[in-house]
Parts: C-alpha cells; sequence; structure tokens
C-alpha cells in the first residue's frame, strides 16, 4: 500500500509545561477544533472520577487532576496529519518528557502568562536542547488576574537563553483579553465571545487602537501594547528575514517581505533551532487555539526535516545518521511500554522503511527477535488497528514480548544501534510488600512490569533484610505507581516510609598497597596491588587509570582490578551507599609466576578499595533539591524560617504575577511531607515544586543522625 500523505503533511509535536500551564486543556482544545471530538471536558471537572479528559483517562489523573503518563492522539488540521503528546508537568514524571521529546520532531512550550517561566520548564527546554528539538512557544492563560505577557516573554529570553520572533501579541488581559495581534500577517482577531464555537473578527494592525473594545482597557500596559504593534511587527520581520540572506538583502534596499517569505523565513530559524516563535491565548476561554495550530503547521518541522537519527555503536559513539525515507531498512525506537486492558503496548517511532503486520524484526538492543503481530494507531484510552506503518509515524506494537524503553528494532538484514535516551538516576526509595498473602506471587511480576514501563524506577533486593525495595524520583512518583498497581494489575501493596538513595565519596587522596596471599595446599593465590585513590570533580564519575610500568602487574590481569574498583565502588564504607566521583590510579603491584590469576588480582583489588577508602575519612553525600516555593507575600517570612530550619539556603526570590516566589537549595532527607506544612502555613494557598540538582557533603555532626533516621 502506498503513503496514503507526504511526509511534509506531518507533524509529530508534544505539548511540554509545568504543572498547571494548561497543556492538557490546550490539548482537549486541539482535538475540539481539529474535529476529533465534539465536547470539551475541563481538568477541573474530572475529580469526581465520572468524566475525563481525553489525554488523562487514568483513574490517579481523574482524581489529582494531573497528568502522570504521556498520552499520544493522532489529529487532522488544513490536511496536515499532526500526532500530539500531551506529557505531564509534575518534577517526578519527568522522565515521560523526556522518552517523548527522543522521538519528537517539534514541541510546543505552554506557559501560565501569570507565572512566566517555571522551573520544571527549564527542565523541559534544558532536554529540548539535549534532544535539538525546534520549539514554539504558546503564552496561555492571559485571561487570568495577574497575567503578564512581558514577564512571560522577557523569560523566556533571559532565563531560557532563547532568540524568539513574537508572533502574536495579546490585546488585552485578565477579563479584557479579547484578542490578538497577528505580527507576522499584519492584522488583529477580536473574539465575539469566550463560547467554544465564538466567531472572531478580523481587522488590520492599524486599524485595531481605534476598536471600541480596545479603547475600553483599563490598564496602562495593554494600551501600551496596542500603541506599539507597528514597532513591534518591524521587530519581527527584522529578527524573521536574518535567517535567509535574499530576504535580508531585499528587506534592506526597502522592499518589506511577502507574508509567505515571512514564514518560510521564520520555518527556517524554527526548524534549525535558531528562533523560537511566540504565540499567545487563552486555551480555557477558547481562544488562540486554531492560531496556534496554524503555527504549528507553518514552523514546526516536518519529519527528518531538521535531520534524521544517529546511529551509534556499543559504546553509544556515532557512527552515522538515518534518514527518515521509506527507501531504506526498517530502522525505529521504542519509547514507551506501558501494560492496559489489551496487553503490552510498546509505542514506537518509525525513523525509515516500512513495516507490516507479520513482519519480524531484530531487536538489537537486546540480540532478540520480535515477530510483529498487531499495529495500533493509539488515541489516549483507544486503539485503532492499521496494517502498516510507514517512516514517520508513531504507533504501537501490541504484545512484543522482549523490547523495553529505548530499544532499537530494526531489519534483521541491516542491524543498527539507534541512539538511546538517557534516563536520570532514582532519588528516593520505599520498602513495598504485598497487603495480603494472596498478592505475595503476584508482587514481583507486578513491580516488573512497571519497572519496564517506568526507566526512572528501580527494583532491588535488600540483601540484608530481604524487602522488596523501589526507588523513584518523588513521593508522588512512588504513591502512584503502588496505586496504578492496584488499578491496572490487582495487586496490593504497602509501601514503607520514603528513604533517600545518599551517595559517598573519598574524603582525600590515599595511596594504598594491598597484599592478597592464599596458601592451603596445591596451588595458591596471590597478588599484589599499589594504588592511588583521588577525589574527582562533582559528575566525573568513577575513573579508572592504568600506570603500570615495565610489566610490573601483567596486561591480562590489570581488566581485573578494574572490574573490581567498578563493581566494590556500588557500596562504600560510611554507609554501604554507592561512592561517586573518585579516580583510580593502579600504580604498581607484584605478581607470582604459577599463583597469581584474575581472581587474585580482583580479591586484591576489592580490598584495596574498601581499606583505602576507610582511609581517606570518607564523605557521606546526599541529595541536594531546587525548591520553589510560590504564595501570598504574607506567608513569605514563614517559608523563608522553615527552609533554613530545613538546612536549606534561599537564593532567590520576588513577584510572579500577584504571588510571591522564593528559590533555594534544600536536602530531600528534610522534605518528606513537605506539603502537609505548606498548606497550613499558607491557608491551603501555597504551591511548590522540587527538583534534584546535586549532591553535597553531609555535615559531619549530621551523619549519625541521619543514618539512624533512615534505619528505623
Amino acid at each position: 500500500m502506498a503513503r496514503q500523505k507526504p511526509l511534509n503533511l506531518y507533524r509529530n509535536i508534544g505539548i511540554i509545561a509545568h504543572i498547571d500551564a494548561g497543556k492538557t486543556t490546550t490539548t482537549e482544545r486541539i482535538l475540539y477544533y481539529t474535529g476529533k471530538k465534539h465536547q470539551i471536558i475541563d481538568v477541573h471537572d474530572t475529580k469526581d472520577g465520572k468524566g475525563s479528559t481525553t489525554t488523562d483517562y487514568l483513574e490517579q489523573e481523574k482524581k489529582r487532576g494531573i497528568t502522570i503518563q504521556s498520552a499520544a492522539v493522532s489529529t487532522e488540521w488544513k490536511g496536515h496529519q499532526i500526532n500530539v503528546i500531551d506529557t505531564p508537568g509534575h518534577v517526578d514524571f519527568t522522565i515521560e518528557v523526556n522518552r517523548s521529546l527522543r522521538v519528537l520532531d517539534g514541541a510546543v512550550v505552554v506557559f501560565d502568562g501569570v507565572a512566566g517561566v517555571e522551573p520544571q520548564t527549564e527542565t523541559n527546554w534544558r532536554l529540548a536542547d539535549q534532544y535539538n528539538v525546534p520549539r514554539m512557544c504558546y503564552i496561555n492563560k492571559m485571561d487570568r488576574i495577574g497575567a503578564n505577557f512581558k514577564h512571560a516573554v522577557d523569560g523566556i529570553k533571559n532565563r531560557l537563553g532563547a532568540k524568539i520572533v513574537l508572533c502574536q501579541v495579546p490585546l488585552g488581559s485578565h477579563d479584557d483579553f479579547i484578542g490578538m495581534a497577528d505580527l507576522i500577517a499584519g492584522q488583529g482577531y477580536i473574539w465575539e465571545t469566550s463560547d467554544k464555537d465564538s466567531k472572531w473578527e478580523t481587522i488590520p494592525l492599524d486599524q485595531i487602537a481605534d476598536h471600541p473594545r480596545v479603547k475600553a482597557f483599563t490598564t496602562a500596559a495593554d494600551t501600551e501594547w496596542v500603541s506599539k504593534l507597528a514597532e513591534l511587527r518591524a521587530e519581527s520581520i527584522e529578527t524573521a528575514v536574518e535567517m535567509d540572506d535574499d530576504a535580508m538583502h531585499a528587506y534592506l534596499e526597502g522592499n518589506e517581505p511577502s507574508l509567505e517569505t515571512l514564514k518560510k523565513c521564520i520555518r527556517q530559524g524554527c526548524v534549525a533551532g535558531k528562533l523560537v516563535p511566540v504565540f499567545c491565548g487563552s486555551s480555557y476561554r477558547n481562544k488562540g487555539v486554531q492560531q496556534m495550530l496554524d503555527g504549528v503547521i507553518d514552523y514546526m518541522p516536518f519529519p527528518g526535516e531538521n535531520g534524521g537519527i544517529s546511529m551509534v555503536d556499543e559504546d553509544g559513539n556515532i557512527i552515522g545518521e538515518q534518514a527518515v525515507t521509506d527507501d531504506a531498512p526498517v530502522r525505529a525506537l521504542a519509547f514507551k511500554v506501558i501494560n492496559d486492558q489489551f496487553g503490552t503496548l510498546t509505542f514506537t517511532r518509525i525513523y525509515s522503511g516500512v513495516i507490516k503486520k507479520g513482519d519480524t524484526l531484530q531487536n538489537v538492543t537486546r540480540g532478540k527477535k520480535e515477530r510483529i503481530g498487531r499495529i495500533v494507531e493509539v488515541q489516549a484510552n483507544a486503539t485503532k488497528e492499521i496494517d502498516e506503518v510507514r517512516a514517520g509515524d508513531i504507533c504501537a506494537f501490541v504484545s512484543l514480548k522482549e523490547t523495553e524503553t529505548g530499544d532499537s528494532l530494526t531489519d534483521p538484514a541491516h542491524q543498527v544501534l539507534l541512539e538511546r535516551m538517557r534516563f536520570p538516576d532514582p532519588v528516593i526509595s520505599v520498602a513495598v510488600e504485598p497487603k495480603s498473602r494472596n498478592d505475595i506471587d503476584k508482587l514481583s511480576t507486578a513491580l516488573y512490569k512497571m519497572v519496564k514501563a517506568d526507566p526512572s524506577l528501580r527494583m532491588e533486593v535488600d540483601k540484608e533484610t530481604g524487602q522488596t525495595v523501589l526507588k523513584g524520583m518523588g513521593e508522588l512518583h512512588l504513591e502512584i505507581t503502588i496505586d496504578r498497581m492496584r488499578t491496572e494489575l490487582g495487586v496490593e501493596a504497602n509501601m514503607g516510609k520514603p528513604k533517600v538513595s545518599f551517595r559517598e565519596a573519598f574524603g582525600q587522596t590515599v595511596e594504598h598497597t594491598y597484599t592478597h596471599k592464599k596458601q592451603s595446599g596445591g596451588s595458591g593465590q596471590f597478588a599484589e596491588v599499589k594504588m592511588i585513590f583521588e577525589p574527582g570533580e562533582p559528575g566525573s564519575g568513577v575513573v579508572f587509570s592504568d600506570e603500570i610500568v615495565g610489566g610490573r602487574v601483567p596486561r591480562e590481569y590489570i581488566p581485573a582490578v578494574e572490574y573490581a574498583i567498578t563493581v566494590e565502588s556500588r557500596q562504600g564504607q560510611v554507609a554501604g551507599y554507592e561512592v561517586l566521583d573518585f579516580k583510580a590510579r593502579l600504580i604498581d603491584g607484584k605478581f607470582h609466576d604459577v599463583d597469581s590469576s584474575a581472581l587474585a588480582f580482583e580479591i586484591a583489588g576489592r580490598a584495596c578499595f574498601r581499606e583505602a577508602q576507610k582511609m581517606s575519612k570518607p564523605k557521606l553525600l546526599e541529595p541536594v533539591m531546587k525548591l520553589e516555593v510560590v504564595t501570598e507575600a504574607d506567608y513569605l517570612g514563614d517559608v523563608i524560617g522553615d527552609i533554613n530550619r530545613r538546612r536549606g539556603s534561599v537564593s532567590e526570590q520576588g513577584q510572579k504575577g500577584t504571588n510571591a516566589f522564593v528559590q533555594g537549595f534544600v536536602p530531600l532527607a528534610e522534605m518528606f511531607g513537605y506539603i502537609n506544612f505548606l498548606r497550613s502555613a499558607t491557608s491551603g494557598r501555597g504551591t511548590f515544586s522540587m527538583i534534584f540538582d546535586h549532591y553535597e557533603e553531609v555535615p559531619a555532626s549530621m551523619v549519625a543522625k541521619l543514618m539512624e533516621k533512615e534505619a528505623k
């Protein structure tokens, strides 16, 4: 079957933002205006559990009014196929944004018009930088009290470092928000009402100031935007034509570019990642979503327009690039696995070739073959069977047995690894046990399924206590994982008190020699290693350096010493936590012609590490979180005092719309149950967000106290 639509009519986009910026509401409006659904459900109407928005269909999402897992929907707008992924905004579910951005061609970053740039927006923006994803900005909630378009735009420029082109500016704000001025098309859109089917009036840019509803604006800031429209349009045109030499020369000679030329220039800059178009609106009030969709068509790249996917060797080094085309061997990346009523769904982005039902693909990551039984197009929690998928498509394969997130699926005759996504390490852990005897056998299977579906979860068994330990990105993440096991897999479990994932480090440089001798009849064991252990810079990792000269240790035994250091560093000498950031230098040693072996050198390496770490006055490191609290100014004193009591430090404070905010750094060990303090201290009005920032040394006086607390 031939391709139904040319590749340039496809758009794979993600909706990303901080929590509560309006991503799910925007996605609902996109589906309504593109004719995919005929009724709009608002997020705050779902908490009774009866209704649900299209993309927030999990019981846990309906109850909390937040997005937990990214959901994919496909729709059409003006002849273009748009695959939309609505992602979570809560920091505990950053993994969902990470894996979605890996396979998307563009992203619409949604901003709260009152709060502007928020911490999770910065995290998502950095992820998009990491994967070179072109972006456009949509400043939402322009109808809210305190909405400040300039504050949001300044944040995008200064905090995110983006070069922007203003495509739209709002006409009014709060109750006066009546529409937008389109600086590129040179016209304004003024809505008659806030109804979802409201019509809008289109008027030339130079006539907007004389419109009766514009003349009725009550704030100076709103009037000022209108008075500067001609100047702003000139700025936007200049920024756009900088992207194309021919357009720039024509403009400098006094020829104003046509609308078509302007759009072409902005698209060129956006696809190359040099320019970020900015739009505005109010999704809840049904204003601006259609124009934002036009922007997606005009400026977001089609699959492969900003390059294909990198192919890598087993060590992750790039060895080539696969262009997005049907006329190439099949190359696809599995980016998400979920368990639902249909079985296991493996979400996959097809980069090249054509995959049909019944084909056999090679999972190159795991060295296993997978037969493609059913292929489905996913509409959030509904699926539609399809017979084939082609380059540029996003689909789901049903019941693949071996494939996990990040695996490469390719034509068995042309095997190659595709560049994987990078996942954060968990920072918090809890003990998990079955609620009843009936759940004992089912618990480990259920946990395995949850961990397979979510790479930011880890499961292990504590050797000393025999407890099953689940590690994740935060309290909410773990709580929701346990709840989803109940609703999706029918397994009830109890969760212990959260524990922090501490780390350890060398306190100072240590030189140490260890000799391993064993003689008990027959051949013995002998190995001697002399090593220097040096503390490294934060983030430098574990570095092994072979500095043996003159064959003092035979070449074949050195990998055994390196392996010993790597394994032993997973369990430090302070409290058994992983040891971070050090350099291990093997500088000398001795061997015996008969009694030396790789095993003997491995044992010597392990013992040398253990003794050297103890001698180095080792440090205990704890995860430190970047915290932002937004509340009314009256409560700021209590919040700052509490941060100091939690061993935290304040880095910044200021105004966000009508509210005040404070940012700082606080150890994770002091943050459990913080939401309860914040609710009582701010009469329920305060909100906070927290994201892992770095590891920091625990003060010596606190080590015993913290370890005692963790042991409880």
